[in-house]
């Protein structure tokens, strides 16, 4: 069941900040692009989400989106942050998050992915040797089976996940 918890959970990407990924001994991060740092209908991002991008970039850290969807929507996105992408990624499989390591020229032990799905970042993430980051998915249209599927078996992982975290809490006298 642990392939499927992430490392750390925060509510918004925008929590997510370089000073913490940073003293982790990250050097990258992987992102990926719907309902995680973009709406799905949206076609530009918001002003926070590209601030967040580039405070990233800022800080030295080498960023690369990573998504399930089309060439060309993600590429549209990626040209608006200037970072590389893997578009069309079949996320979990593990050729895309190798992929995105090889444009970072990172290894997976200093590469943080963030993501709002289990099944597919989460999951893919931590296959891969990344440090995973789950975040709350942005408010909107979700893709059919995402909705349908996805979510709620996520609920059944994210309520192993607090159960277990409560009983390391309590194992350790807290």
């Amino acid at each position: 069941m642990k392939i499927f918890y992430p490392r750390r959970c925060f509510k918004s990407f925008l929590d997510v900040k370089p000073s913490f990924l940073k003293s982790l001994g990250i050097k990258a991060v992987l992102v990926d692009l719907d309902n995680t740092i973009v709406r799905r209908d949206a076609a530009q991002f918001t002003p926070q989400a590209r601030e967040w991008v580039m405070s990233l970039l800022s800080e030295g850290l080498k960023v690369a989106i990573i998504s399930n969807n089309s060439r060309r929507r993600v590429g549209h996105l990626a040209r608006q942050v200037g970072v590389p992408a893997v578009h069309r990624a079949v996320k979990p499989l593990s050729a895309p998050f190798k992929k995105a390591l090889v444009l970072l020229g990172t290894k997976p032990g200093e590469t943080a992915l963030v993501g709002d799905q289990i099944f597919t970042d989460i999951l893919g993430g931590n296959l891969a040797g990344l440090y995973t980051i789950l975040v709350e998915p942005l408010p909107g249209k979700e893709f059919l089976g995402t909705r349908l599927i996805n979510r709620p078996l996520e609920k059944l992982v994210l309520a192993s996940i607090k159960k277990s975290r409560l009983e390391v809490k309590n194992g350790a006298g807290d």
